[in-house]
């Protein structure tokens, strides 16, 4: 037990060098607030402070250079509980099916007699018939527009409900359809929201769903809740363009009244597209995973009768040509017109999953906030109150580590000093891996490092007292540091693995907050055992070989 090899010498040590490396950035730069290693310098200019950018200067650049992320209540920033208006979706989906459904009924004419709409509720649609008597027909006219709904899980029922009251027909969504509107308009919600702010470089926003109708937004180290807000309001650029060519060259030149994107699907690819747009994301009402005559999944997509006429016309006039559909400067898709398609509505086909086909449904959709957006909440954390977490937790945890370390000096003298520089070396490590990881590090996960530093040291006390009690028994010093790692090893493992359970569990099970906790916790347990069983026995076996003494006080 006391002849460690040399290869495992050198693992050991190496590992913990590392960790002083990876852990140096974080007090180093001046600030916590630099984005991913990703990252351009011109990308980097617009958030960065003169300070970090003198202070990244000086880094040398072979070192690792990942810092751990501050979350909101650390570093300050925005907080905003918003409810999205779904209702806006059934109105805008019911105002997109009016001028198709009157276009049916008006092949009808002669049966049905005329059609108008009627006042009617913003989540139905409700059409007047000349002609009551010939109510059945409408209403089976009016049902051939409906279409399965589609799910991960295969297809559904009808999406749409039609019913007769009177001489008016009645179109809805049904239940079914209304449970899919509403997740797909949170899914688009979220993933627009996502997408604005992501682009400013912010690091670990916390974007997320809660309850039926309601996005729990958090971004550290944004100005104020009002800049949030507007922010989110941004619209993304959704357009559909004629595509002149494509090409694998980036640095070609755009012509005059020409535009170079790349495509999202195919790394490396770039098409030249015709500068003006036919039509835009404005024009489009809804988009939804589908599939095709053959059976194969799909993106259904519709258009408002200024972008239904406008796309039928395009269609009309250049049937076999690519038709680009583009998101923030790049081609999500483009596909080949095959015939013309008239009424304000198409389907995207191509080599798509059905979970590809929803997300591209969902992609078409991030041009723009499905619904309206109220918001119920907003707070501004400045960074003053940051900082003050931040001044708390640290008085706490040095506190905390000076006390843990007198104790172990006091008790065990010079084993007790090996305890304590393996203990630094377990803070080192604890935040050398929240660096790699990309963690962020809140008020919680400060109460999950204090906690390691008092629980770091008991594997350490475990094996000393076994060392003592092993010394009683008349044992030698060297046959006493032995049989003391060997019998103690049991206890560490079992304490650690059932403290790591519950972690695991707080982690799976827990929200936020309770999450980073249980992350600081999870690391802290890994490098306590590490540090306590092989860093600590490393110092007291180089001490022995050097000193070889007779006796040995623990």
């Amino acid at each position: 037990m006391l002849n460690i090899p040399l290869w495992k010498r050198i693992v050991i040590l190496g590992l913990c060098l590392l960790a002083l490396a990876a852990t140096l950035p974080n007090l180093f730069y001046a600030r916590v607030e630099r984005h991913n290693d990703a990252v351009t310098a011109a990308e980097r200019a617009g958030y960065e402070t003169a300070e970090q950018a003198a202070d990244r200067a000086l880094w040398p650049g072979w070192l690792p250079s990942r810092l751990v992320n501050l979350g909101l209540d650390l570093r300050g920033g925005a907080h905003l509980l918003a409810e999205v208006e779904i209702g806006d979706v059934y109105k805008a989906r019911m105002d997109g099916l009016w001028p198709e459904l009157r276009r049916v009924l008006a092949a009808e004419r002669a049966e049905i007699g005329g059609v108008r709409r009627a006042p009617s509720a913003p989540d139905e649609l409700r059409v007047q018939i000349e002609r009551p008597e010939a109510m059945a027909k409408a209403v089976e006219t009016a049902r051939a527009l409906a279409s399965p709904i589609v799910t991960l899980t295969g297809v559904g029922q009808s999406d749409l409900a039609v019913s007769a009251e009177g001489n008016q027909l009645i179109v809805t969504l049904s239940e079914a359809e209304r449970a899919a509107t509403d997740d797909r308009t949170m899914q688009q919600s979220l993933e627009i929201i996502r997408r604005r702010v992501d682009e400013v470089g912010t690091r670990e926003p916390t974007i997320q769903r809660q309850g039926e109708d309601r996005i729990l937004i958090q971004v550290p180290g944004i100005g104020s809740a009002a800049e949030l807000k507007a922010l989110i309001g941004t619209t993304a650029q959704l357009t559909f363009h004629p595509v002149i060519g494509r090409g694998t060259t980036a640095g070609q030149i755009a012509a005059p009244g020409q535009v170079i994107f790349p495509s999202v699907e195919d790394e490396g690819v770039f098409y030249i597209l015709e500068e003006v747009p036919v039509v835009t994301g404005e024009d489009l009402v809804d988009a939804r995973p589908e599939f095709d005559q053959n059976g194969r999944p799909a993106v259904g997509f519709r258009f408002n009768p200024t972008g239904a006429r406008k796309f039928g016309d395009y269609t009309a006039e250049n049937i076999g040509q690519l038709f680009a559909i583009v998101l923030d400067n790049e081609v999500i898709s483009a596909p080949q017109i095959q015939s013309h398609i008239p009424g304000g509505s198409g389907i995207i086909t191509g080599s798509f999953s059905v979970e590809e086909s929803t997300n591209l449904a969902v992609l078409l959709r991030a041009g723009a906030l499905p619904a309206r957006m109220t918001f119920l909440e907003e707070r501004t954390i400045g960074p003053e109150l940051g900082q003050d977490s931040i001044d708390a937790g640290r008085i706490a945890a040095s506190v905390g580590a000076v006390a843990v370390l007198v104790l172990m000096i006091a008790s065990y003298g010079l084993f007790g000093v090996f305890a304590s520089v393996a203990l630094a070396l377990n803070m080192a490590m604890i935040f050398a891996i929240l660096s790699a990881i990309g963690a962020t590090l809140t008020l919680p996960g400060i109460a999950g490092i204090v906690l390691t530093i008092g629980m770091a040291v008991d594997a350490n006390v475990l094996v000393f007292e076994r060392i003592r009690e092993e010394l009683r028994t008349a044992k030698g010093p060297a046959r006493a540091i032995e049989l003391g790692y060997e019998k103690a090893m049991s206890a560490i493992i079992d304490a650690n693995i059932t403290t790591f359970i519950t972690a695991a569990i707080l982690f799976f099970l827990g929200s936020g907050p309770v999450k980073g906790f249980a992350v600081t916790l999870v690391v802290g347990l890994v490098t306590s055992v590490f540090t306590a069983i092989w860093v600590t026995r490393i110092f007291v076996v180089t001490w022995f070989d050097r000193k070889r003494p007779k006796t040995i006080i623990v």
